[in-house]
């Protein structure tokens, strides 16, 4: 038996493969990733692996992937559900850019702490709203309903093997063969001609609708490896001759702790596609629509930690109102607002519940009986915190990254109403329930105090810090 965890990550090095044929520049990306990686492990030691193992980093990817009805979204959950990725999150790109991104999105993922550790394969994963008249009129979302209608993303045997694996928990060998070649092959770049007409009308529209709506099947956009020190490397592909996006979206570089996650890119480059003429013929083009990315992962906030992120970028957006500058000078600007607002130790961001942790039991510990709260646990040398990585994205970078690969903003009436398409309309589609990553992450921290409470023979509840947003 081939178990859902070994599918994930014999998928994982597959689609890896397959996009590095069809995109060479993430090979380079991949390379310079793990040059980087082995550079500040030497550098930093044990310290590096903070937040996970260089193994785990080395293997981890996240991809993205884009589709384009209901029905195939929840095909798409059938076929991540065999592999244990459930979806966690909910993503509205619709508000979060200010150009036009027609879609909602959720990433499939392991939930499972081990699972995580194991593997932690994610697939970010939009759908086109097409009843939003922001985007959409009634004639075109009907052209494009029936457009879509009328393609097959997945082959019948992929999803019934997917269901059976789900089911039983794996498939055996043979089995497992088929499914991961077809799901492989599913996320392959089409070669079908692509109607030049139909694809520059909802380009018009929106340069991802286009790419979703206007080709016969779906692809990998981009394939996403984890970096330990983002910054270097985007000055290494620079200094490659690869031209990466303006910025790293995310939170600054600054000498506290990584919070959350940052991202950046290298720019969508120039892929060949077929074409067909309105007169029939079909002719090979360019289209620029797949790039590189690349991520440095911190650790997850809580919501009040949240919610002190969001402030400081609307600071940091007040504050550059109007003004042009690079990215070395608005980095300097968002790491001086850090500066001081954030903790500067993890020890602070416990006691201030800003971000989630798992505490532990330290062999070599003080003597008498053990206090009830948790700040005293740490202070006084009873447990030791171990920061949860952030396993989710932030529709703001998710949005930056999209929107710095567009071939064009793409035309957004603000005059109409947008349709009301919120997580639970999601999770109906999917059929299956929406995670909640907040709750994830809670409940991986009361598991560790749990342990805690137990291996201390504590015989009341544990005492969490009050919410810095509380006081």
């Amino acid at each position: 038996m081939v178990d859902s965890t070994a599918l994930r990550a014999a998928f994982a090095r597959r689609l890896s493969t397959m996009y590095g044929t069809e995109v060479p520049a993430y090979n380079t990306l991949v390379d310079v990733a793990q040059e980087v990686n082995g550079e500040v492990m030497e550098r930093m030691g044990a310290g590096a692996e903070r937040l996970g193992s260089i193994g785990r980093v080395t293997a981890e990817r996240h991809g993205a992937i884009r589709v384009g009805t209901p029905a195939e979204m929840a095909q798409v959950a059938r076929i991540f559900g065999a592999m244990g990725m459930y979806p966690v999150g909910y993503y509205d790109l619709r508000e979060a850019a200010s150009s036009s991104v027609p879609v909602v999105s959720t990433a499939f993922r392991p939930v499972d702490e081990a699972e995580l550790a194991a593997n932690p394969f994610r697939v970010f994963t939009s759908m086109l709203v097409t009843g939003d008249r922001r985007f959409f009129d009634e004639d075109l979302e009907r052209r494009l309903g029936e457009f879509l209608g009328a393609r097959r993303l997945f082959p019948p045997r992929l999803l019934d093997l997917a269901d059976r694996a789900e089911a039983e928990g794996g498939l055996d060998d043979a089995a497992a063969e088929e499914f991961l070649t077809l799901a492989t092959r599913a996320f392959e770049l089409s070669r079908k001609p692509v109607s030049r007409r139909w694809y520059a009308e909802l380009e018009r529209v929106s340069a991802v609708a286009a790419d979703i709506g206007g080709v016969a099947g779906t692809h990998v956009n981009h394939l996403t490896p984890r970096v330990l020190d983002i910054d270097a490397l985007y000055a290494r592909m620079s200094e490659r001759g690869i031209t990466m996006i303006d910025a790293i979206q995310g939170p600054p570089r600054w000498d506290g702790p990584d919070l959350l996650l940052r991202q950046t890119s290298f720019r969508a480059l120039a892929e060949p596609r077929l074409f067909q003429e309105d007169d029939g013929s079909v002719v090979r083009d360019d289209l620029r629509v797949r790039f590189g990315e690349v991520e440095a992962r911190g650790i997850a906030v809580t919501p009040a930690g949240r919610a002190l992120y969001d402030d400081l970028s609307a600071e940091l957006d007040e504050a550059l109102a109007g003004q042009r500058v690079t990215a070395g000078e608005r980095n300097a600007v968002a790491a001086k607002l850090w500066e001081g607002r954030v903790p500067h130790a993890e020890a602070e961001l416990v006691t201030g519940d800003l971000a989630y942790f798992t505490f532990h039991v330290l062999d070599a510990r003080p003597g008498g009986a053990p206090p009830a709260d948790l700040a005293t646990l740490l202070s006084e040398g009873w447990v030791s915190a171990r920061p949860i990585v952030y396993e989710d994205f932030l529709p703001r970078s998710a949005a930056g990254i999209f929107q710095s690969n567009l071939t064009s903003d793409g035309a957004k009436d603000v005059t109409r109403a947008g349709a009301d398409f919120g997580a639970e309309a999601l999770a109906a589609v999917l059929g299956r329930p929406l995670h909640d990553p907040y709750e994830l992450y809670a409940s991986a921290r009361a598991a560790s105090l749990a342990r805690v409470r137990a291996e201390l023979a504590l015989d009341r509840e544990i005492i969490l810090p009050a919410a810095a947003a509380s006081r």
